[in-house]
C-alpha cells in the first residue's frame, strides 16, 4: 500500500467515527493526526491536551496556538502524574499507569460530549519499541487510526509536509518523566531541572536533544550531526555552568547521541 492509500485509509477510518475526542500533545503524530480527523469529521472533532508538571509550557503553547489557528474545538484538563498513585516512584510500567489517568480523563469528557470515541496519536512504529502505555489504549477502548493504517512516523512526516502542517519537520518528544531512569524518583523539582536544562539547549540551536538526569549527572543527548558542536569549549564550558545553576553538579555528553527509548536499554 503506498502512502496515498494509507491516507486515504486513514480519511475513511476516520469518517466511521462520526465523532472523536483526540488525546493532544501538539507533537508530530498527534497534530497530523487531529488535522486529518478534522479535515474529515469538521466540528465532530475535539483535541483534548493535559496539562502537568510533565509537559513543558513551549509544547502547551505550541498546541493551543494549533487549534487556534485551525478554528479546531480544544479542550485543556490538568491530569498530574505525580499525583497518580505510585507513578513518582517510576517504576518500568510508568507510562500505563499515565495513559490510564488521562485516558480515563478524556473518555470521561467524551461521555459529557455525546462524543463516540476517543483516539490516540500512536504510529506503526512504537511497536518495535517498549510502550506500556499501549495497554492502558487497549484496556480504554481508545482508538489508534495511525497504527490501524500502517503509518509510520517517517510517513506521517511526509503526509505533513503536504498538509503544510509546522510539526513536519519537529523533532521527536517524549513527556520529561522519561528522562529518568526506572526507579529513580521523579519529582517536580527534578522535572523543572530538566525542562530548564533541556530548554537551553534549544535556545543554543539544538534541535533534537533530551537531558537525561541521573541523580547529579545530567546526560545529553543530541542528534548525532549536532554532537560536533560541542566541540567548541566556550559552548561547553557555559552549558556545564548554566547546568550546575539548574542543580546539576556535573554534565556528560553521550556520545551515542540521541535515540528513541534510550532509558529502555537497560531493560532485560
Amino acid at each position: 500500500m503506498d502512502l496515498q492509500e494509507k491516507y486515504a485509509l486513514l480519511q475513511s477510518n476516520l469518517k466511521q467515527l462520526e465523532s472523536v475526542a483526540i488525546a493532544f500533545s501538539g507533537g508530530v503524530d498527534s497534530t497530523f493526526l487531529l488535522k486529518a480527523a478534522y479535515d474529515a469529521l469538521g466540528d465532530k472533532v475535539l483535541a483534548v491536551t493535559a496539562r502537568s508538571s510533565t509537559y513543558p509550557e513551549r509544547e502547551y503553547k505550541e498546541a493551543v496556538a494549533f487549534t487556534q489557528k485551525h478554528g479546531i474545538p480544544h479542550e485543556i484538563i490538568v491530569s498530574e502524574e505525580l499525583e497518580v498513585d505510585g507513578f513518582s516512584k517510576n517504576p518500568v510500567n510508568r507510562c500505563y499507569l499515565c495513559k490510564n489517568e488521562l485516558f480515563d480523563k478524556i473518555l470521561d469528557i467524551a461521555k459529557e460530549k455525546g462524543i463516540s470515541y476517543v483516539a490516540e496519536g500512536s504510529n506503526q512504529d512504537d511497536l518495535s519499541d517498549y510502550r506500556p502505555g499501549l495497554q492502558a489504549i487497549k484496556e480504554h477502548g481508545v482508538v489508534s487510526p495511525l497504527r490501524q493504517a500502517g503509518l509510520t512516523k517517517n510517513e506521517i512526516r511526509s503526509l505533513s509536509k503536504e498538509l503544510d502542517l509546522p510539526t513536519w519537520n519537529k523533532p521527536a518528544f517524549a513527556c520529561l518523566s522519561s528522562r529518568f531512569p526506572y526507579g529513580q524518583e521523579i519529582t517536580k523539582e527534578k522535572l523543572e531541572m530538566v525542562d530548564k536544562a533541556e530548554q537551553l539547549l534549544l535556545d543554543k540551536g539544538f534541535r533534537q536533544i533530551r537531558v537525561r538526569h541521573h541523580g547529579e549527572i545530567a546526560r545529553i543527548e543530541v542528534g548525532q550531526e549536532e554532537i560536533t558542536k560541542f566541540f567548541d569549549l566556550e559552548l561547553m564550558k557555559e552549558i556545564q555552568e548554566r547546568f550546575k545553576t539548574f542543580g546539576f553538579p556535573y554534565t556528560a555528553l553521550d556520545l551515542k547521541g540521541y535515540r528513541m527509548g534510550s532509558m529502555n536499554e537497560t531493560l532485560a
